[in-house]
């Protein structure tokens, strides 16, 4: 059956293969670039991304048509493939073996943009690891599936 409207937010973490700090600065805007390409022909639409040293976060609207498996795993790749042609990092870039996606209600949509946005002052106030951390912890609070 066709999804005529939908709110399909989603909030992706993608982290770097030992969270080695590949992404530097200076390539890091032509990454969100390109992220941004893969979304849009994805027919769903980006409305932040963050490129840090060692993980990405961004937040999509997507659509109905692709699973969020199929959606990250299309930007997995073609990023991967990206960075590696074009050598914007030093060795071979890969991302880990799993990500990251956390939905995300209409009404939280400009929240975490803004957070997502704000990464660079917000990870001089705590490290990566504490904040996936805290995700996780959050989320497993918040969705406890009782199956019976």
């Amino acid at each position: 059956m066709k999804i005529e409207y939908n709110n399909l937010y989603t909030h992706f973490i993608l982290v770097t293969k030992n969270r080695y700090p590949y992404i530097q600065e200076i390539h890091r805007v032509r990454i969100e670039k390109y992220v941004t390409g893969i979304v849009n022909n994805s027919n769903s639409k980006l409305y932040s991304i963050y490129a840090n040293p060692e993980h990405v976060h961004f937040l999509v609207s997507r659509s109905p048509k692709i699973s969020e498996e199929a959606f990250i795993t299309r930007v997995v790749d073609s990023t991967k493939n990206f960075i590696n042609e074009n050598k914007l990092c030093q060795g071979i870039f890969s991302w880990q073996e799993s990500a990251s996606a956390f939905s995300v209600s209409k009404s939280d949509v400009d929240k975490v943009c803004k957070y997502i946005l704000n990464q660079p002052l917000h990870h001089k106030k705590i490290s990566f690891q504490q904040e996936y951390d805290d995700f996780i912890r959050f989320y497993q609070k918040t969705l406890k599936w009782e199956i019976s």
